[in-house]
């Protein structure tokens, strides 16, 4: 088990990679056309579906990558790319009918989950400090320190009616625009990142 001021700086490094704030602005941009109770119902996955992404990594992470051949920097390429497609698609959001129950839990999932919260960073994260310690104490400091992190992004959440009581029609089309640019820039950064992984020559 490693001293409490190391799983404070990795709760501090956890939440600014996951960041709470960021991701109602991206829920917000991506469920424009939803309906309240919809949008809490995709913030609610999107926090289950966190925690579980994180368990997982915590607990077989890189056994996982090591199973199926895949290295964290080529698993940043990919999510990369699909970040991309869904910012190129917020670009190009016209007015679009509310979503029926099976696509509004896939977007929980994809992309708000995976790769835009608990994406590559936070993975290889928590995998590099599930591996910084040993034994059960420090198993449960790194899943507790998961469990703080989807707290506050719950928390966090619950300002999502705030922030939809003070958007107009033209300014969600508008937040809609400029976030499907941000996230198509997290994207290529995600793949530029990547890419100096596999290829370290590209870093000089």
């Amino acid at each position: 088990m490693l001293a409490l001021t190391e799983y404070s700086k990795f709760l501090i490094g956890l939440l600014a990679i996951v960041d709470p704030l960021g991701a109602v602005a991206m829920l917000v941009g991506l469920t424009a056309s939803r309906t309240h109770d919809v949008r809490r119902l995709i913030a609610r996955h999107t926090v289950l579906w966190v925690f579980v992404i994180l368990s997982l990594s915590l607990l077989a992470g890189k056994y996982l990558l090591l199973l199926f051949g895949i290295s964290i920097h080529s698993f940043r390429v990919a999510g990369g790319l699909l970040l991309l497609l869904m910012g190129i698609q917020m670009l190009m959001a016209g007015n679009e009918r509310p979503g029926n129950g099976e696509l509004d839990t896939a977007l929980a999932l994809v992309p708000m989950s995976m790769p835009l919260l608990a994406g590559p960073g936070a993975i290889s994260a928590v995998i590099v400090y599930a591996h910084r310690g040993e034994g059960p104490a420090h198993i449960a400091m790194v899943w507790l320190v998961i469990a703080v992190v989807c707290l506050t992004l719950a928390l966090v959440f619950r300002l999502l009616p705030w922030f939809m009581r003070h958007l107009t029609p033209a300014r969600v089309n508008v937040s809609t625009r400029l976030m499907g640019v941000l996230l198509a820039s997290i994207a290529v950064e995600f793949i530029a990142n990547g890419l100096r992984g596999l290829f370290p020559v590209l870093a000089g």
